[in-house]
């Protein structure tokens, strides 16, 4: 059974015993126990690298070796698969691990447990109506003494489930309404037959009582798939560009809505912290099941099977689709889908340590005739180049491409005047971007970190002025893409990347760039590039008159100084009104003979040099560093 707290049991057991191994992992199995995917994941948690290749051998053989004599902890979440041919070829690198090493396998399956197991199973029963009672009170913040009562029956009614409880309390959180407290329990969703629509009343109820922005922004996230780990700013972008967001108040951006709403969600337990990164969330299969539910038919979800190119067939009503990647995704996958003229959302979504996947050529040119398209993705497909058609979906919000291996951006992007967030991250091969992007003035999210080809920021781009991200700005040799262009936006935030400074010939050109007064800024890396004997080429003094006007925020917290050829750091560097900054990084500034005075930084917890890569000293706590550099 769902929602016994079998995943929240061993997470609490993996983060008691982690320090006692040499290697562990956390992978979330599911319904698709695809042997590659698998040992691909687990081999990508234990290096904490990417892998990049589908041979079942070679993958086991690099497992075996990372492996070999090391005390390592594996938890599999989620198993379903009852093969014992398929669990034995996937145990085979874990022989090669010392003595000691621990596997630990959460399944709602007897028959996994018996198969997979060398101990008996640890099989969870329902709780009682007293520890349901626990769970439920931390949740709302109570009860209440007056809704004591009230919250004993209310809890009666989870049928020992902790998830039931949990999203229960996250209801009534703060809510000390009686008659709201009565309402739920007097609820007509509770006679709802869980056999008939496969939905636990208790996660049904706590469905129906949130608020209708809450309602519609949870149901679009059944097109995430099950165990999906996502970042919150992605969800949000989503819900922006599909207008959930719109907001009339101006002292309040949809961006900041938002965070209000996916923070709401969270204190309600429909997204849970992921068990692996603490930056990313994940829905429970069984809310996943609610959001489904929740969505009807405007919603659909094309999951992975090994028959992935059957021919589908959509209803009518449909209007956000989603679908996990496969190794090519042919024409005959999406069916008649380039009939509905009323699709709002296309939305391929990627594994965990997938590949890029290939789109048949045919499908490119069918999709952008769905000119009501809203949100457009082709995020890690090996796509070369973007047909100028792309210009034709006037009602875009949001273009993803990121992972594809575009070269350049088709002029016709200009024409999309309602694009709010356009993602270029990870095209290594990305050189230029549109010329006339200035007329996107509605953009707010230009995120291009991982671009390391782009040769430089299109003139004009400064009229971006709704921007809140500019992951990488690259200063070009032409003045009318030069630093100045940042002048006006002062709305940015999160991480900004400066790059090929060496190009900034006017002093006055980085005084405009104005970046004291990026006041949301948290992260800045100021990067001159090296010659290919490893010095800078550029005129020594010019690099510190430009370095001398770049001083930032006092807001900042981290701070990254790469390629500097100037003689000396700027007096700033060590000023105290840096009050905020954490950490400080050092990158071949080969030509300084000495690091700042910055012992007057008073939240500094990090100061790093480094060359080529390789870190010159590191020193924490500040105090340390104090006397170190007076």
């Amino acid at each position: 059974m769902g929602g016994l707290g079998k995943t929240t049991l061993a997470q609490l057991v993996y983060k008691q015993v982690e320090d006692h191994f040499d290697l562990k992992a956390w992978t979330c199995v599911s319904d698709d126990f695809d042997l590659i995917r698998l040992t691909r994941t687990i081999l990508s948690s234990i290096t904490k690298q990417t892998v990049d290749n589908n041979d079942l051998n070679f993958l086991q053989e690099e497992l075996k070796k990372q492996l070999s004599r090391k005390k390592f902890l594996l938890v599999l979440d989620d198993v379903w698969n009852d093969s014992y041919d398929d669990w034995i070829q996937l145990s085979l690198p874990f022989e090669a691990g010392a003595q000691g090493s621990k596997i630990i396998v959460t399944t709602r399956n007897q028959d996994v447990a018996t198969i997979m197991g060398t101990l008996p199973p640890h099989p969870l029963k329902k709780l009682s109506d007293n520890d349901c009672l626990a769970i439920f009170a931390q949740h709302s913040l109570g009860p209440h003494e007056l809704l004591e009562e009230i919250g004993k029956k209310i809890v009666t009614k989870c049928d020992g489930l902790p998830l039931a409880a949990q999203t229960l309390g996250g209801l009534l959180r703060g809510r000390h309404d009686r008659r709201v407290w009565e309402g739920v329990l007097g609820s007509k969703i509770w006679e709802l037959p869980e056999q008939r629509c496969r939905i636990i009343p208790a996660l049904a109820v706590s469905y129906y009582y949130l608020p209708p922005t809450l309602k519609q922004c949870f149901a679009y996230c059944s097109l995430l798939p099950k165990d999906y780990e996502f970042e919150e700013e992605e969800i949000i972008l989503l819900w922006c560009a599909s207008g959930f967001l719109d907001r009339k108040e101006r002292e309040k951006t949809g961006e900041d809505l938002g965070r209000e709403i996916f923070k709401e969600l969270c204190s309600r337990s429909f997204f849970q912290q992921s068990a692996t990164d603490a930056s990313l969330f994940v829905m429970h299969d069984l809310i996943n099941d609610l959001a489904r539910w929740a969505a009807g038919e405007t919603y659909f979800t094309l999951e992975y099977t090994s028959e992935v190119n059957k021919q589908q067939c959509f209803s009518r009503n449909l209007r956000h689709l989603s679908y996990i990647c496969g190794d090519y995704d042919g024409v005959q996958r999406f069916g008649d889908l380039y009939d509905i003229q009323h699709l709002r959302t296309f939305l391929p979504v990627m594994l965990t340590n997938s590949e890029p996947g290939y789109l048949a050529p045919s499908i490119l040119p069918k999709l952008l005739k769905l000119q009501r398209l809203r949100v457009f993705s082709l995020r890690g497909y090996r796509i070369p180049e973007l047909p100028d058609s792309i210009g034709d979906l006037r009602y875009l919000r949001h273009l993803n491409l990121s992972g594809t291996e575009i070269r350049t951006l088709p002029e016709s992007v200009n024409k999309l005047y309602n694009l709010h967030s356009l993602l270029l991250e990870d095209c290594d091969r990305l050189k230029k971007l549109c010329a006339d992007m200035g007329n996107l003035v509605k953009l707010h999210h230009l995120k291009n970190s991982n671009t390391k080809s782009l040769e430089e920021m299109p003139v004009g781009i400064g009229r971006l002025t709704c921007l809140q991200t500019l992951c990488n700005f690259v200063v070009g040799k032409d003045s009318g893409s030069g630093l100045r262009e940042l002048k006006l936006l002062t709305h940015l935030h999160g991480t900004l990347n400066i790059s090929k400074l060496e190009n900034v010939k006017d002093v006055g050109d980085a005084k405009e760039a104005q970046l004291d007064g990026k006041k949301n800024l948290k992260e800045l890396s100021l990067r001159w590039t090296l010659s290919t004997d490893g010095s800078s080429s550029r005129e020594a003094e010019t690099e510190k008159d430009v370095l001398d006007m770049l001083k930032p925020h006092e807001i900042l917290e981290q701070f990254c100084i790469s390629g500097y050829g100037g003689a000396k750091f700027p007096a700033w560097l060590g000023d105290s009104s840096l009050s905020n900054l954490v950490t400080l990084k050092f990158e071949n500034c080969d030509m300084c003979t000495a690091l700042p005075s910055v012992g007057q930084l008073p939240s500094l917890k990090h100061l790093a040099t480094c060359k080529d890569g390789k870190t010159g000293f590191l020193m924490d706590p500040v105090s340390k560093l104090k006397g170190f550099l007076n």
